[in-house]
């Protein structure tokens, strides 16, 4: 993810400055390192897990998602990052199954990949569409920024009181842990978006108090309160002996969840959690180093931790009575000693995914030690996306990497400042803001109409702009794709707040990154320029095939071991319900994904399944084609979007219109019947409700027109 800062001095990517982070590669020995025999789980006093599962065997679910980690080559020559990591790959492969045609949401970022990976639900319906940051609309008109990154029930910003985690109803989305505490079991997580504290700020204010000691030491010491409570939390059942106050517990709020949640409490922070894991010691990774933040405090390391250290965490507090656990971890490509990005098979990028490497072996071993296995536990491993390579090729020619180390005369993505180039372009003055991505969303003052003047000269040149490649030497279209709001409705990036609502979206070609001003650091201030190895190479957010299709592992009581299958499609929101199947329990809503049955064995299917697997598979590949982000309809509707965007004049803008309401009118189509599809395969696999043949058929062949109706759009309009 691109370490780039905005105007403002927020990471976008969520990446905080390698020298503000611990040395590289520390987190907690789980009982030491490379432990051997150890003691047996500790479970919580209080009341047992009650999981479900149709085999009868999960006590445990682990779900870790990485950053920008990828299974497929991005240099044909050199081994792929979960190739350089065979400990994590096998146990994938050779235990269960790893889809690789997995998909994101749009855009493809981390805040929003991996919230709709916890709630099963599109952006639409979490309320994060646009990631790692967004505009919010003030009471004048003008746009301002803001972070993704906020704890669960948090505000939006300072201008939008709405909470940031909002659904389509305009209530606070359903948090993740709620399923898991009301059947008994605590949950816990590291570094995982939004379920603990995300600053020292707002988050800090929420759950403790804006005058309470914590928000004290906030005020005081910021690293220290970034250590002592960002980044790690556990969420308890009632009854359970982990967050009593003596331990630090506070009220688990969640005042709009369904079905109601009250008597539940919550530890935040490693100054709370630590102490429970170690009794009363420092946390360590899984190599023995202690895990600090900014090389000084021990705690929480920041928002890019290692594997050793996000998995020690996982590790401990499955061993200590947290059977749920999710976490998360950085990526592969960035320089996390000294700053800067690398490329495929250098040097620093292959020492790094070979300390991954023994981080799995390592945490794998460990979990055994403890009874933790495949035969009782849920194994969910994906990435939240994957990014685009921005680099020339690499000397020599044939290096793999891990023989032949790789070098990079040219890299970094290339930076451009769009006010300044539409400006030189086209005379454009037009005031906007934009969230610094490859994909940038655009944000007019005073939020213009879709029709109205202001926005269609600004779509128009946005449509025809060109920018210099530092890289190739040649001249490119800035824009691959452009969706007004009527498109962005279609790909789930309209929430029920309107004032984060953007005027449109630019989805650009995937070697830039755009800003409002001169960037590329310490060089002159320019309209475009390459960063180079001190910047960053790896974008994402865009709709590029190497961006929006990852992997995801499955390995557990329940999953056919099939290998690698690269025939399942599927996305992120398929994630939650599988988990949920395979667990034997029911969220409070329905999730806009399908169980993955066809990775499911008999033991892991319930007999309604079990009895309509072949249908629900059909029926569930042609629900994804038509409501997934990245699926066939949304990529053929956006070329239609893109030339009407595109099209037109002040005197005529007749093209925009007749495409805009086939566009209106197909997305009302689609969720007709994506509703009906969602009820019926919700039902068939979490409420024992066959399904009816006659009417799946009917689904299908209506699916069919949309798609052809879609391809229809595509031919005539080929944007």
């Amino acid at each position: 993810m691109s370490a780039s800062t905005n105007a403002r001095g927020f990471c976008l990517s969520r990446v905080v400055a390698a020298s503000t982070l611990v040395v590289a590669f520390s987190v907690v020995p789980l009982v030491g390192a490379s432990a051997t025999v150890v003691a047996k789980v500790r479970p919580a006093s209080g009341p047992s897990c009650q999981l479900n599962s149709p085999s009868g065997a999960i006590k445990h679910v682990i779900e870790l998602q990485w950053d920008n980690v990828h299974f497929n080559r991005d240099n044909p020559n050199v081994p792929s990052d979960l190739e350089q990591m065979p400990h994590l790959l096998h146990f994938m492969e050779n235990n269960g199954t790893l889809l690789s045609d997995h998909h994101t949401p749009l855009i493809a970022h981390t805040a929003n990949d991996i919230l709709t990976t916890l709630t099963g639900l599109y952006p639409d319906r979490h309320g994060m569409p646009i990631a790692n940051s967004f505009d919010t609309y003030g009471p004048n008109g003008v746009p301002s920024y803001t972070s993704s990154f906020k704890y669960w029930t948090d505000a939006a910003s300072s201008t939008d009181s709405n909470y940031n985690m909002i659904d389509a109803a305009h209530q606070n989305t359903p948090a993740p842990w709620a399923t898991f505490t009301r059947a008994g079991c605590n949950v816990g997580a590291f570094g995982t978006a939004n379920i603990e504290l995300e600053n020292t700020g707002s988050d800090i204010n929420k759950v403790f108090g804006p005058n309470s000691p914590q928000a004290q030491e906030a005020a005081k010491n910021s690293d220290q309160a970034t250590a002592d409570f960002e980044g790690i939390s556990i969420h308890c059942a009632k009854g359970s002996s982990i967050c009593t106050a003596g331990n630090g517990g506070r009220p688990d709020v969640l005042p709009q969840e369904p079905g109601g949640y009250t008597g539940y409490s919550a530890l935040f922070g490693a100054k709370y959690v630590a102490p429970y894991l170690t009794g009363g010691k420092g946390m360590k990774d899984l190599f023995g180093n202690p895990i600090l933040y900014n090389g000084k405090y021990p705690g929480f390391p920041g928002f890019d931790p290692t594997p050793a250290q996000s998995l020690a965490y996982v590790a401990a507090m499955q061993e200590h009575g947290v059977p749920i656990t999710y976490a998360y971890m950085r990526n592969a490509h960035d320089n996390f000693v000294t700053g800067g990005t690398f490329g495929p098979g250098e040097k620093g990028y292959v020492d790094q995914l070979k300390t991954y490497d023994k981080a799995f072996a390592d945490f794998f071993a460990n979990l055994a030690a403890h009874g933790i296995n495949k035969t009782n536990t849920l194994f969910i491993i994906t990435s939240d996306e994957n990014d685009h390579f921005v680099g020339g090729p690499p000397s020599p020619a044939n290096c793999d990497g891990v023989t032949v180390p790789c070098t990079y005369s040219k890299i970094g993505e290339i930076d451009a400042d769009m006010p300044a180039l539409l400006k030189q372009e086209f005379g454009i003055t037009t005031p906007f803001d934009i969230n610094f991505d490859s994909a940038p969303n655009f944000y007019l003052n005073g939020m213009p109409g879709q029709s109205s003047q202001t926005t269609r000269t600004m779509e128009r040149a946005v449509g025809r702009l060109t920018v210099p490649n530092p890289i190739t030497g040649n001249t490119v279209k800035a824009a691959r794709f452009l969706a007004d709001q009527t498109e962005l409705r279609l790909l789930h990036m309209i929430t029920s707040d309107p004032l984060r609502t953007p005027t449109f979206t630019m989805f650009g070609d995937p070697n830039y990154y755009w800003t409002t001003y001169g960037n590329c650091g310490s060089k002159p201030a320019t309209t475009v320029c390459l960063e180079g190895h001190l910047g960053s190479a790896w974008n994402h957010g865009d709709v590029a095939p190497d961006i929006n299709r990852t992997w995801l592992g499955i390995v557990g009581p329940g999953v056919r071991k099939l290998g690698v299958d690269p025939y399942v499609w599927s996305d992120h929101t398929d994630i939650r319900p599988t988990i949920m199947a395979l667990v034997g329990l029911h969220d409070d809503y329905v999730s806009d994904g399908r169980v993955i049955t066809n990775v499911l064995n008999d033991s892991g299917m319930t007999p309604t399944e079990r009895l309509d697997a072949g249908i629900l598979d059909r029926l569930g590949w042609y629900y994804k084609q038509i409501n997934a982000s990245v699926g066939r309809l949304a990529l053929q509707t956006l070329r239609a979007s893109t030339y009407a965007l595109k099209s037109g004049s002040t005197k005529d803008d007749s093209t925009y219109a007749a495409i805009e309401r086939q566009l209106a009118d197909l997305t009302t189509s689609r969720n007709d019947l994506v509703g009906e599809m969602r009820a019926a395969i919700n039902g068939a696999e979490f409420n024992g409700q066959p399904i009816d043949q006659k009417q799946a058929r009917r689904m299908i062949d209506r699916a069919k027109g949309l798609l052809a109706w879609g391809a229809d759009l595509a031919s005539q309009y080929p944007g």
